[in-house]
């Protein structure tokens, strides 16, 4: 689909009527048996929009969603982008009280819910005094109205809302340094000028053709999630959406569906390949696997190429651009070892990279300092958190990634290390803060550090490093099972050690770096 279709697309709203004219009879998503045109897909986010606008959901209103993947949710975004609401999904394997703090800190009026999510959904809503309307996603609770119905009983004609490229289109939460959550808002425009601009570079792993198939498996609440679907819609390909990941069933997808092209985080990259049908699947219909989010080993890498036997893209960005800036394409990947496949790839067209010291000055090929990028990718800003916008976006646009690494004489970025303390653990973002918050509260700790250590299947895994109060005897179950009740148990410490005292510097501040470096001692990268 490489046609001049979208030269006049101004927001995301405007992808789904083009494609209900050039293509309304095929099928836009799957999903669990559901089949969803183009055409279809159109009306019913109209409908959605109109929905929205009847319950007095205004244009800049943010609406929340929790639940895993589905083509409702896909619905859900393009049918409040087209009425100029703001989607803002929420993580489903979050605890209820940080579901109530993204849910009160957008200020949405209204709460879609997945069905796995009932009883944490109302939990939640105790704390979330702003909701005022909850959907229940896929019917079945008897307080709140079903998904279809309350879309249903509205007209699928264009809703009259004036929209433009720098509205907010979607609003994702990343893990905050301090312990809470920041709204990173991307906007149409970041989404509709990489589109052009993709396009019109011509890069082999991104051109779609009519009879692509995309598969959308990561979760939505990640710009994996979100950012894949909508790229494949806004390439008219066809999009499985699979309810969560699950390694047979995307080999099922691959084998009998004959997808086309997938994004995958490394660790999900590494289960697949575990399972044992997957050196008999069928992989002939495969063309690309574009993988990031997180650093992969180069043995797995390799695993990978020779297995799948399709091209392969490493994707680096994050939410705050979008998701990806840099890539490395399929030529550079190497089963002999060529030395880029260590690289993150090269800055994509109209993005610019540099690579910072402490005091914001560029450094030379092969110096390490911060990797920092300016680009039509990067976001509006972090939704109510001026201050936290200005540390990260500088008045030039230059945007602080708190990765350390740097630039080859060629322009390849290798990511060396993190500025920032964040745990990357299959390719969910932790932050030692918010663990060590929430040990914090053990009656029996007296201090904590939190970092993250090599883990063969999850890239790092989270480890508690812990002081007990005088007198007191916890047990590594005591400080894990505590955790587990106030957050997320992706992020719950999966290892915990007592020592005596944490190391710290003059002013207090503990020396993360020190007690991280037994565990990768003899490692090339202090990242996995």
């Amino acid at each position: 689909m490489q046609d001049d279709f979208d030269n006049d697309w101004q927001t995301i709203a405007d992808i789904p009527p083009t494609f209900a004219k050039l293509k309304g009879d095929e099928i836009a998503f799957t999903f669990e048996g559901r089949y969803t045109t183009f055409a279809e897909f159109d009306q019913h986010t109209n409908q959605v929009a109109n929905a929205l606008l009847a319950m007095g959901v205004k244009k800049g209103d943010r609406i929340c969603y929790l639940g895993k993947n589905s083509d409702h949710y896909f619905e859900l975004f393009l049918g409040a982008s087209k009425m100029g609401a703001v989607m803002t999904p929420i993580g489903w394997r979050l605890a209820p009280p940080e579901i109530a703090y993204i849910a009160s800190d957008s200020q949405a009026p209204v709460l879609f819910v997945g069905p796995e999510f009932t009883g944490a959904a109302k939990k939640a809503l105790e704390e979330a005094p702003n909701v005022k309307t909850v959907i229940a996603m896929e019917g079945g609770v008897p307080e709140w109205k079903s998904y279809e119905a309350w879309r249903d009983a509205q007209p699928a004609t264009p809703p009259k809302v004036a929209l433009k490229p720098s509205d907010i289109a979607i609003q994702l939460y990343t893990s905050g340094t301090t312990g809470r959550p920041k709204g990173a808002m991307l906007m149409h425009s970041n989404f509709i000028e990489t589109n052009r601009i993709m396009k019109a570079a011509n890069i082999n792993w991104n051109i779609w053709n009519d009879g692509d198939i995309s598969l959308v498996a990561m979760p939505v609440a990640h710009i994996g999630g979100s950012g894949w679907g909508l790229m494949s819609l806004r390439n008219g390909a066809k999009s499985i959406v699979a309810r969560e990941f699950d390694p047979g069933a995307v080999l099922d997808f691959i084998a009998k569906d004959k997808v086309s092209k997938i994004f995958l985080v490394p660790a999900a990259i590494q289960i697949v390949l575990r399972d044992p049908r997957a050196r008999q699947t069928d992989y002939s219909r495969l063309k690309y696997i574009g993988y990031g989010a997180s650093p992969i080993p180069l043995d797995l890498l390799r695993e990978a190429v020779e297995v799948f036997g399709c091209g392969f893209a490493q994707m680096y960005g994050m939410t705050e651009t979008t998701g990806t800036i840099v890539a490395l394409p399929p030529e550079d990947h190497d089963l002999s070892g060529n030395p880029r496949m260590r690289s993150a790839g090269k800055p994509l067209p109209e993005v610019e990279v540099v690579v910072l010291d402490a005091e914001g000055n560029r450094l030379k090929p092969g110096e390490v300092g911060e990797i920092a990028t300016r680009s039509p990718w990067n976001m509006a800003g972090y939704w109510n958190l001026p201050e936290a916008t200005a540390k990260t976006i500088d008045k030039d646009g230059w945007l602080r990634t708190g990765d350390a690494g740097y630039l080859d004489e060629d322009g390849y970025v290798y990511i060396h290390d993190r500025v920032k303390d964040m745990i990357i653990s299959g390719a969910e973002n932790i932050y030692p803060a918010e663990v060590e918050s929430a040990i914090y509260g053990h009656p029996d700790v007296a201090d904590v550090a939190v970092i993250g250590v090599p883990d063969e299947k999850w890239g790092e895994a989270v480890k508690a490093m812990v002081v007990k109060k005088p007198g007191t005897n916890p047990t590594v179950e005591d400080i894990i099972s505590f955790t587990r009740t106030r957050i997320a148990s992706y992020k719950t410490p999966k290892s915990v050690e007592f020592i005596e005292a944490l190391p710290r510097n003059a002013s207090g501040k503990i020396l993360r770096r020190e007690l991280r470096e037994p565990f990768w001692k003899g490692r090339e990268r202090r990242v996995n």
